[in-house]
């Protein structure tokens, strides 16, 4: 290549830099006959530039710039435009700072702009240099690379910038909206977000400006995806902005599910009273439904009495039970089974058969197989045990001796699952029993019928609530519990009408109040039912009655297991709002109070994947601190709560629970399992499933425990042969040992729940949802686990039950417009993440065709195999309404 001081350069120019030699700059001898051709007539624009004819100039100038534009590479070369201008930018650069201000002057500017996009030296800026003199041409005739090269420029820029508050930064914010605008019409979203982000500028209404019906999808998944790794101001903010485009471009089902994301109640009245379409309605109280909270609807979200009346229904979930054994008639699962088929004694060698099959049950083996029955037969509505007539030894809850028999009259409520109508008069008989310890059962497992299901108070609530002040504390508790059961998530109806959750709140708050003469494990379960009703409300007036409460118990029971259980009825209210109380520890026991604090950050924390929240608990575990301290269990537990929100930090998290078990004290040891246990709830991955199989015979017996009932709960719904195996063989291993032996049983129901079609993941809507109601049932069992032997294996074993929260079936199930299931070819694979990526990629993977209902396994998306519907949701899961793709396109057209 030629000298650089040689060509068009002047006499008074400086020398240009020396720049190093790249390995696509040739020697002009190597030069094709076309390629010299151009570089002398660009030697030749440059030296017309500098021409002091302003005719001559501006030609020249013009046409080095359609050289530039018209010129085209392989992306393994640069340019050759502009290789050939390398030699001579240092001399343009020189002659522009002689030129006056003039139009001229800006073009080339403009000009110097671009060059400088591979001759500049590094750390310069100077094509934001140049192009902030030129602000008013387009940005976007320079072609991507350059725009791109001008937004990382602009980041650094404002980054400098923004440190000193004197220094305007308006021209590189004028900048930044045409960046946008360009990013918005050339299927770059994600790098339009980028770079208001960076700028902080993404409340700007520069980005919803340039929404249309081509872009919208791309922008708000990227919204939505990046909003996690952002601090929670700009998360709102984000998704307030994803929420408004979908609102804008009437995509309601997706506006809602932020919306709840966001627990913004205002926001949820306002997308559901903007969308008119009837079907899109009800599809939008199937995810309310899928949520789990309690939704009231008033005239002026639906004016006709009929169709409000079907819409309720829908959020109501009445024909959930129906949906269910559709689902389980179709994959031909209708059969009950017994707990000697779970237990498959037959396989088991020598000694383990007297402890398994069909011997002599002990009073602890008759306790197993009543949990076992009424996991593995949940909603199916017949079992082997509790709806079969009594064989020569009578009933088997009278089978069952004292506490036992709360359990075993409670299981009939989970066989009864969903079915309001027909399980509330079974339920009604046990009520009429003798024995307090069968009413007890019997009111519990009332709540248990009306999970998830009618949250009005025409049906559970005039039965238990009448025996709320019996004398008998065991009654007294299985009304407290039916009651936090039934009508868990009731306060999130605040939409223009009364709570109904009032109510029940005044009801639970006067038990707290009756101070000492409550016994303390009535006070407990009041607490933890009082959190369920208002699960995530921070109501003031519940808090305080459990502060209270907790204030006039004696030093003596400050030592006692069940008065942690306080502590997290109050964490339950302030579950996932991302803010904390601060005075209300100082008011609590010394003993308790580190317990209180560790227990309510991590409950006011949860699931939002907080880095600083789980180093802070982390720090809480590092410490090496005596036996007696029981703080550390709630931290071990709250660090799996905060991060279970994404794949990434749930990862990380298993890697600093193993950390933790190797250096850890038992009381952490101990914790670990249950964490595992939540972080990959009714998801199986093979390193947690090794990890807790070699827990399971450690020589610690409460270690062992936890780590058995998390094999369940890791493997619950999915009937994963390995953990089956596993359990197997640990039946065999403590036939012996009453107390592992039945936190194997559990284990065993837990992983045969529902005959495989039910899940316990609190997640929904391809992992976007967490809901509050099935996350506070699970954490609610885990705390209690922290002391295994007092509670589980003593005589509370019943909080096994609060696990209904949590259960949902796994399926997706299509309807048309009548609501009638309507069966169709979906795929269902692996998901797979496609923000940023080009075009429209497919979301799953590994997939396979099959027909609805279908069964959505941990991980795993759907999507339609046929182009004959429309989905009303953008999640296949759970209830989809689909309509004709032709009635769809008149529908909008009209």
């Amino acid at each position: 290549m030629s000298d650089p001081s040689s060509g068009a350069g002047t006499s008074q120019s400086k020398p240009p830099p020396k720049y190093p030699k790249k390995k696509y700059e040739k020697k002009e001898a190597d030069l094709s006959e076309e390629d010299l051709d151009l570089k002398k007539q660009l030697e030749l624009y440059v030296e017309r530039i500098q021409d002091p004819n302003p005719e001559l100039q501006r030609a020249a100038l013009e046409s080095m710039r359609q050289e530039i534009l018209t010129s085209t590479s392989t992306m393994a070369y640069v340019v050759k435009p502009l290789k050939f201008l390398r030699p001579h930018y240092g001399i343009l650069k020189d002659f522009f700072e002689t030129l006056p201000d003039s139009d001229f002057k800006k073009r080339l500017a403009d000009v110097l702009s671009m060059l400088a996009l591979t001759m500049s030296a590094e750390g310069e800026r100077e094509c934001l240099k140049y192009k902030l003199l030129d602000s008013e041409g387009n940005i976007g005739s320079w072609g991507h690379k350059y725009v791109r090269n001008l937004a990382g420029e602009i980041t650094q820029e404002y980054k400098e910038r923004s440190e000193d508050i004197n220094f305007p930064i308006d021209d590189i914010l004028n900048l930044v909206e045409q960046i946008v605008a360009i990013h918005m019409k050339h299927n770059a979203e994600p790098e339009a977000v980028d770079i208001l982000m960076e700028v902080d500028e993404l409340h700007n209404s520069v980005l919803t400006g340039n929404v249309d019906s081509t872009n919208f999808w791309r922008t708000c998944l990227y919204l939505i995806s990046a909003a996690r790794f952002l601090p929670q101001e700009d998360r709102r903010l984000a998704l307030g902005i994803a929420c408004t485009i979908y609102l804008e471009v009437e995509e309601f089902a997706n506006a809602l599910q932020i919306a709840l994301f966001l627990d913004d109640e205002e926001r949820v009245e306002e997308v559901f009273t903007s969308c008119e379409d009837l079907l899109k309605k009800k599809q939008l109280c199937y995810i309310f439904a899928q949520h789990g909270i309690y939704f009231k609807l008033v005239e002026d979200m639906c004016w006709d009495t009929d169709d409000r009346k079907v819409l309720q229904d829908i959020i109501n979930n009445t024909k959930l039970s129906k949906s269910y054994l559709t689902l389980a008639w179709n994959f031909k699962v209708m059969e009950p089974i017994s707990p000697d088929y779970i237990y498959k004694a037959h396989l088991l060698d020598g000694h383990a058969g007297a402890g398994a099959g069909a011997g002599v049950y002990s009073a602890a083996q008759y306790l197993a197989a009543t949990f076992i029955n009424a996991f593995v037969n949940a909603g199916f509505l017949r079992d082997k045990l509790m709806t079969v007539p009594p064989d020569s030894s009578g009933f088997w809850v009278f089978k069952n001796k004292e506490h036992a028999k709360i359990s075993a009259a409670a299981s009939l409520g989970m066989i009864l699952l969903w079915d309001v109508d027909f399980g509330l008069p079974q339920m009604c008989n046990y009520i009429c029993s003798n024995d307090n310890y069968v009413i007890a059962g019997a009111l519990l497992g009332v709540g248990l019928v009306n999970c998830n299901v009618d949250k009005n108070f025409n049906r559970a609530f005039p039965i238990l609530r009448n025996y709320l002040g019996n004398e008998d504390p065991a009654i007294r508790i299985g009304a407290i519990m039916g009651l936090g059961i039934a009508y868990a998530g009731a306060h999130k109806n605040k939409y223009k009408v009364p709570s109904p959750d009032s109510r029940i709140r005044r009801l639970l708050t006067a038990i707290l109040k009756d101070g000492k003469e409550t016994p303390l494990d009535v006070i407990a379960f009041t607490a933890i039912s009082l959190g369920l009703v208002c699960v995530g409300s921070y109501n003031e007036t519940a808090a305080q009655a459990i502060v209270d409460a907790l204030m006039v118990r004696s030093e003596s029971e400050m030592e006692e297991p069940l008065t942690r259980l306080l502590a997290l009825g109050y964490g339950l209210l302030y579950l996932g709002q991302e803010r904390l109380e601060s005075d209300a520890s100082k008011t609590v026991n010394v003993r308790i109070r580190k317990f209180w604090d560790l227990t309510q950050l991590s409950c006011a924390y949860a699931g939002t994947g907080d880095v600083e929240i789980v180093r802070k608990l982390l720090g809480h575990c590092s410490e090496h601190l005596e036996t007696g301290d029981i703080h550390q269990g709630p931290a071990v537990l709250g660090i799996a709560m905060v991060a279970t929100a994404e794949e990434l930090g749930l990862e990380m998290s298993i890697r600093s629970l193993e950390h933790l078990l190797q250096y850890g004290k038992p009381n952490i040891r101990r914790a670990v399992p249950l964490a595992l246990g939540l972080l990959c709830t009714s998801n199986p991955k093979v390193k947690v499933i090794n990890i807790l199989s070699e827990l399971s015979h450690d020589t610690d017996s409460e270690v062992a425990m936890a780590a058995v009932i998390s094999l369940g709960l890791i493997g619950a719904g999915t009937n994963n042969a390995c953990i089956v195996g596993m359990l197997r063989k640990l039946s065999r291993y403590y036939h012996e040992d009453d107390s592992l032996l039945f936190c194997v049983r559990i284990a065993q129901g837990l992983v045969h729940l529902g005959k495989g079609l039910l899940t316990l993941d609190p997640y929904h809507c391809n992992r976007f949802l967490l809901s509050p109601t099935a996350f506070a049932g699970l954490i609610t069992l885990l705390h209690a686990c922290l002391d295994m032997k007092t509670i589980i294996l003593g005589k509370y074993h019943f909080v096994l039950y609060f696990l209904v929260l949590a259960m949902r079936p796994k399926m997706l199930m299509t309807v048309d417009e009548n609501l009638q299931p309507l069966s169709v070819p979906v795929r269902v694979g692996q998901a797979v993440g496609v923000e940023s990526m080009a075009g429209q990629p497919t979301t799953i993977t590994n997939f396979r065709t099959t027909m609805t209902p279908a069964l959505l396994g941990a991980g795993q998306r759907a999507e339609l195999a046929t182009g004959r519907y429309v989905p009303l949701s953008p999640t296949l899961e759970g209830h989809v309404i689909l309509i004709e793709k032709s009635r769809a396109q008149r529908r909008k057209l009209g």
